[in-house]
Order: structure tokens, then sequence, then C-alpha cells
């Protein structure tokens, strides 16, 4: 059985910005991009997936979200209950752990948005991505830090997704999705130098 790769995502968006990314820095074809649709299914799958006879790495791309280190350790006690040897702390640039010693197992990459460094979602790290400077999103973040009291409808923790989905909507094609706006280089891929290193070293060296 051939053996392959395969990267798992919390979501669709996840997905595309991956494909995106690969497509524009020509890294090449990720084997399999599983979105599981959450991070609870995510993890309630990584047991199963470690112990494909057929993966040859593994790559786990997850939010930060509020708590990193709370989100690191959930896939740090997988792994070392798998027998993998893990830091307690992220690796900066992304962290890839090679597989135990005598042990049928994938080489494993773990990337936590944004940064591996800091709390927060995919959309911190699309806003990385936005060619510098920008007064455009300079003013949709005032916009949007100045919402009327009692006419903000989303939680403080989605301003992020407020911001990004601002800026897109007021770009020439207003309101690309994700991956769509990498290829129209409203978001610059040149930007995500870590993140491709991290992709590169994990699948495609």
């Amino acid at each position: 059985m051939e053996s392959k790769n395969i990267l798992m995502v919390e979501g669709t968006d996840d997905e595309h910005v991956v494909k995106h990314l690969c497509d524009y820095h020509n890294l090449g074809r990720i084997d399999e991009i599983k979105n599981l649709g959450g991070i609870s299914e995510l993890l309630e799958s990584l047991p199963v997936q470690l112990k494909g006879s057929d993966v040859k790495a593994l790559g786990i791309l997850v939010d930060a979200d509020t708590n990193m280190q709370a989100r690191w350790d959930s896939l740090r006690d997988h792994l070392v209950a798998a027998g993998y040897t893990a830091p307690k702390t992220p690796a900066p640039l992304g962290t890839i752990l090679p597989p135990p010693a005598d042990a049928l197992l994938p080489k494993v990459g773990i990337w936590l948005m944004p940064d591996n460094r800091s709390n927060g979602i995919l959309e911190d790290f699309l806003r990385l991505l936005v060619p510098t400077p920008n007064e455009l999103l300079d003013h949709a973040e005032h916009s949007i830090d100045n919402i009327p009291e009692g006419h903000q409808l989303f939680a403080d923790k989605d301003k992020s997704k407020a911001l990004i989905h601002t800026w897109l909507a007021w770009q020439e094609e207003p309101g690309k999705p994700f991956g769509t706006a990498i290829k129209a280089q409203y978001l610059k891929a040149n930007a995500a130098k870590n993140f491709i290193n991290w992709l590169k070293e994990l699948f495609f060296l």
C-alpha cells in the first residue's frame, strides 16, 4: 500500500487556504486534507489517524483560540500516549516530530494558528497576509472598534473574523472567500513564509 501525506484541519476555510498557498508556492499536492468539522472531532479522530498504516506524514492544523497552551496540551497528550516525544510548548516555527523508534507511526507536524506563539484563529493568520501599510485595514479596524454601543452583535473573540471579512468586502471584487483572495493576491502568500516552510518540511522534503 502506497504511503500518503494527510493534513487534518478544523474547517473548510483552513482547507482552502492551505490549498491555495500550496498552489501559489508550487509545493505540490497534499494527498488528503481531512476537514473534521471542529476541534472536538479532530481530537477524537487523531488517535485513529496516527495508527493508519498507510500514513507517511500527518499534519495537524488547529486554532490556538483563547488559550494556546491548553490547545497544545490537548494535542500533546494524544501524541505522548501514542509514544511520541513532544515538547511542553509548540515550536515557534511549527512543530515537527519524528516517529517513535521501532514504531510504525508517521512523522507528525503541528501548527497552531496564527503563529504558534499567540492566542488566535485562522483570521489572525490571514491578517498577517494583508499588505502593509494598509489604510483600508486601519479604517476597518477603527470602524469595528467604534460600533455604537449595543450594536455589536458578535462576541469580542470574533473581532478578527469581523475585521478580515470587512476588509475583503472593500476590495475590488468584494467578499472573495479566503482561498480565492490569496489567488487574487489581495492576501499576500509570500507573507506566510514560516507556514510554507513548515508545510514543505513536513510533506515535501
